[in-house]
């Protein structure tokens, strides 16, 4: 079906110059009566009828759409847009031009909703870190006053107010030493030195140093079975070990009395393996999941700041995997427990 709003300028000027030099050349042959006078008509009006149509649509309607472009762009035209503007822009349809504003129209609000998703954030990362600062500070304000209003005169107790103090001091160095870490992370400033070694070894590695902490709740740790078979990977050796550390402690803190954490470790194909750390402790509830590697995301605030941490450690985790262009995920199940898996390369091509 003919629809005039589809066509290009060029087409427009011409259909409507067709229609006016042939109702000229009718009204000259009846007039007149000679074929010569109405093909001269007919020829004359239909080249000023043309050029004078499309003169004005380029010129006036296309002016106005130009603007729409620079609303749209924002931005002082460069040599390729002044080209766009003079040869491409005036041979586009109406509904061209329309799908154009569509999807900018799409586009802005795409990043508005990120804007305000991000403002949403950043207002609760803030409150957030407010809180984590605020809770040692206030402690360690506590006991120093106390200590100044006369504790530091009774030997029962002045020991025991310095010691905690000093704890929530260090809490306080560790936060900053995590934001500083973290920052450094997202900043891409923080380099991953890969080299090859044995997966399983640095397991065991972190479970001998974690062993005392896992003995004080009967926690017991093991390789799964199947898995012992060394597995080598190439990735930061120390970065790899801090996100094997923060795992398995975070297995032991939130495990259950004489439970288990288990390593699991497969080969997902030549090029990758798959490394898990598997808890049967309180677990973590559906839809806290999406959530838990967002900075000083708890999913049970009361519990997790007497469990202690900063509340970065899964953050920094994430980050550390996804520098070396890895994936990191986590199942879980209240009461049944959770796994962390994240994977690594084996440096084969």
């Amino acid at each position: 079906m003919f629809k005039a709003k589809n066509l290009s300028p060029q087409k427009l000027a011409g259909f409507t110059a067709l229609i006016i030099s042939a109702v000229i050349a009718l009204g000259s042959l009846i007039a007149d009566g000679r074929w010569q006078v109405m093909l001269t008509a007919f020829i004359l009006t239909f080249l000023v009828s043309y050029y004078l149509y499309l003169y004005t649509l380029q010129n006036f309607i296309y002016r106005k759409i130009k603007l729409i472009y620079k609303f749209i762009y924002q931005t002082k035209a460069s040599k390729r847009e002044e080209f766009f503007n003079k040869n491409i822009l005036p041979l586009k349809t109406i509904d061209e031009v329309s799908e154009d504003v569509e999807k900018w129209a799409s586009q802005k609000k795409e990043e508005l909703d990120i804007l305000r998703r991000n403002e949403e954030f950043r207002k609760e990362f803030l409150l957030n870190l407010s809180h984590e600062l605020k809770t040692p500070i206030f402690a360690v304000q506590g006991y120093i006053h106390t200590l100044l209003d006369g504790a530091i005169e009774d030997p029962n107790v002045n020991k025991v107010f310095l010691k905690n103090a000093t704890k929530n001091i260090d809490r306080l160095c560790h936060l900053l030493d995590d934001l500083d870490e973290i920052s450094k992370l997202e900043s891409g400033e923080m380099t991953i030195n890969k080299e090859s070694f044995v997966i399983q070894e640095m397991i065991k590695d972190v479970f001998d140093t974690l062993s005392l902490k896992a003995n004080t709740k009967g926690i017991k740790f093991n390789i799964k079975k199947g898995c012992e078979a060394p597995v080598v990977v190439q990735a930061d050796k120390e970065k790899v070990r801090q996100v094997m550390m923060n795992l398995v402690d975070n297995s032991i803190k939130y495990g259950k009395a004489d439970g288990h954490t288990i390593a699991s470790v497969y080969n997902m194909d030549d090029k990758q393996v798959l490394i898990e750390i598997s808890d049967d402790g309180i677990g973590i509830a559906e839809e806290h999941l999406p959530r838990v590697f967002e900075r000083f995301y708890r999913t049970d605030r009361a519990r997790s700041r007497d469990i202690g941490g900063t509340g970065l450690g899964l953050a920094i985790v994430k980050h550390i995997i996804e520098a070396h262009k890895q994936t990191i995920n986590v199942r879980s199940k209240p009461e049944i427990g959770s796994t962390f898996g994240f994977t690594l390369d084996t440096g084969r091509e």
